[in-house]
């Protein structure tokens, strides 16, 4: 539910754990050097096994809680030892549908670490859920503080008063509540009169001493501070709070509700700067209102259904049995990012910039000719970002300057802010697409972001639903997809790594955002003639529990990654009969290991068994924008190679 990534642990029935790192410790050591007393933070057993997978048949990953435990029990001594008074156990599993099995290991789990440890006090963390039907279980358990993420769920706080006077509460004086009430997960201002609602109604209910005023989740997902911010337009900087003004935003609640003397004026101020965005015209825009309210069904539909459209496609664009490409783009070297960075300073003209980017866009062109790479990309040089570069030409979309979050690793983003209504004024990638098709006789793909990841890896306005704004991206994307094949693009792909990365954390809610998460990228990819190729691109993310909805998107061709699964990710179209062109990456592009020859000939030997010959694209995991280019030239001669290889195989005597 989040742009966070991380590796996937992978279990097997025998599986051993032991204490490989002190980084909890450590930290905690060193905040009370500086005088200060911290809550450690640690993902909760449950959840660390439930966000795993089994590598083996015939068991189920919560049978290792019982292998897993003596962990936590010796992480919880050690802070012990150090005279922790708080520990925090994230089990943001909770907000899914556990079953008798993984419930019960979650209250087992926790009544033997509380026997343990009874003078800690133990806080549960949950958030981008409720507690739903787990919540008088958990409720009878013995923590201390309970924690409710009321932004994504305020309907939860009613059910926690409903069951209040019939628990049996573990704690004399019964627990604290943790109330989340300000957006951990997102950059807008707190409102306040909303905010004192809910703790007012909390307070009357569990007293005064028993409710904390917090954030519904870590503030990892916000940008640190709003106040290095000074190239915001200052109407769009008044709506919003990064993690150090949501810090302060906590403050003045507390301080509105015991009653401060500057309450007044901290609530006063709160109210103006919600009503200035309310009814600001720099955010609704009739037009584009106008332009949803006209979207028919046929806007999400091709002329032809698939087995046709491929027909005319392999007329039109001539492509030999298992085609090559990349996913888009090539090594952004440190000359490339210091081009932009000059034209960004001004030491650069914008001519100058542009013909340098033009001069690697035809070296990127010539690489994939002398490799005989089928279809061709133009590079994405002239591309900060895959969402940025988009959002910088689309009115309804604000910038920081500072506004980094952290994805995975050490690897870091910089949302852009999606404050209002979207619109294209003009075409964003057509001039440099047409460039590169003007260099060579082969076909190069078109590259766009489609609407969902656009929607996203934002920060995303909160006054409308999400899926009306992304409607209004969907439509941005479409106009593009129609002036690139009016510019004599006939492939174009439009990314959608992020669309499983939306699914609510509970499948009841499945169906509902699939419905329109699909509708809008069929809505941005629908335009076309049936000759126009349209591909998508997901990377990292399993799909098989959606694959139907993958094949409802009704692209031409999918790329995805699978490389890193041995092709494990192709199980799905086993059972689904998937019916379009498929692209299973070939190698991993997150390492700098070269593949053999005969390693990318086994992958797709592998992929032949599940897939028609007719369908099978051969293609990286992802773009190579990360990359240098002795290893990706290398790469894709192995490639190419087997590709080649596999041809020969299938060759039909004259």
């Amino acid at each position: 539910d989040t742009n966070y990534h991380y590796i996937v642990p992978e279990f097997h029935a025998d599986q051993a754990f032991s204490l490989l790192s002190h980084k909890i410790i450590n930290e905690y050591k060193e905040a009370k050097n500086a005088g200060i007393d911290t809550k450690p933070v640690i993902i909760g057993p449950v959840t660390f096994l439930l966000l795993g997978k089994e590598k083996q048949a015939d068991f189920h990953r919560i049978e290792l809680i019982g292998n897993l435990l003596p962990v936590y029990h010796q992480l919880i001594k050690e802070l012990d030892e150090l005279n922790v008074q708080y520990i925090q156990f994230d089990e943001p599993c909770l907000g899914t549908e556990l079953d008798a099995r993984e419930l019960a290991a979650f209250v087992a789990a926790y009544q033997e670490l509380k026997k343990a440890f009874p003078h800690i006090r133990f806080i549960l963390g949950n958030y981008f859920e409720c507690y739903g039907q787990h919540l008088r279980t958990i409720l009878e358990l013995p923590f201390d503080i309970f924690h409710l993420d009321l932004v994504r769920c305020p309907a939860q706080l009613d059910d926690l008063i409903e069951l209040y006077p019939a628990i049996n509460w573990a704690q004399a004086k019964g627990p604290k509540f943790s109330l989340g009430v300000i957006d951990g997960r997102n950059i807008w201002k707190n409102n306040y009169e909303q905010s004192l609602i809910i703790l007012q109604k909390a307070v009357a209910c569990f007293g005064i001493d028993n409710v904390l005023i917090a954030a519904s989740c870590s503030l990892l997902h916000v940008p640190c501070d709003l106040d290095s911010e000074h190239k915001l337009d200052p109407d769009i900087k008044k709506w919003l709070s990064f993690a150090r003004q949501k810090i302060s935003e906590l403050g003045a609640l507390s301080a509105i509700m015991s009653g401060a003397p500057n309450a007044g004026k901290l609530l006063t101020e709160n109210q103006l700067a919600i009503q200035s965005r309310g009814g600001s015209e720099k955010i609704h825009k009739s037009a584009v209102k106008a332009a949803v309210a006209a979207i028919t069904p046929a806007y999400a539909s091709r002329l032809s259904a698939f087995a046709i459209r491929q027909k005319k496609q392999q007329q039109h664009l001539n492509l030999p049995l298992f085609p090559t490409t990349t996913i888009g783009s090539f090594p952004q070297t440190t000359d490339v990012r210091q081009l932009r960075a000059q034209l960004k300073k001004g030491t650069i003209s914008e001519e100058a910039y542009t013909q340098a980017i033009q001069e690697a866009t035809i070296q990127a062109i010539r690489l994939q000719e002398e490799l005989d790479i089928d279809v061709l990309v133009h590079g994405e040089f002239e591309r900060n970002d895959m969402v940025e570069y988009f959002g910088e030409q689309l009115e309804g979309y604000a910038f920081s300057a500072f506004g980094w979050v952290q994805s995975y690793g050490t690897r870091c983003v910089k949302p852009p802010i999606l404050f209002g209504d979207i619109e294209r004024k003009q075409p964003m990638t057509v001039a440099w697409s047409k460039f590169a098709q003007q260099q060579t006789t082969r076909r190069v793909k078109g590259m766009l972001t489609g609407p969902i990841t656009m929607l996203q890896w934002s920060f995303v306005r909160d006054d409308q639903p999400r899926s009306h704004t992304a409607l209004q991206l969907a439509l941005a994307i479409r106009g593009e997809v129609m002036d690139l094949e009016a510019a004599g693009i006939s492939i174009i792909q439009i990314d959608e790594p992020a669309i499983r990365e939306g699914l609510p954390l509970r499948k009841e809610n499945w169906a509902a955002y699939l419905k329109w998460a699909v509708g809008a990228f069929k809505i941005s990819a629908s335009g076309v003639r049936d000759e126009t190729q349209i591909h998508t691109h997901m990377c990292y993310s399993e799909f098989n529990d959606i694959i139907e909805h993958i094949a409802a998107m009704d692209a031409d061709v999918i790329t995805i990654e699978t490389s890193r699964s041995q092709m494990e990710l192709l199980d799905a179209f086993v059972q689904f009969n998937y019916p379009s062109g498929i692209g299973p990456g070939v190698y991993d592009i997150h390492s700098p290991r070269v593949p053999s020859v005969e390693e990318i000939e086994t992958l797709l030997d592998k992929a032949l068994l599940v897939l028609p010959a007719t369908n099978l694209w051969v293609n990286p995991d992802c773009g190579l924008k990360t990359r240098n280019w002795p290893e990706t030239r290398e790469a894709l001669e192995h490639m190419v190679q087997a590709a080649k290889a596999l041809r020969a195989k299938f060759e039909v005597p004259a």
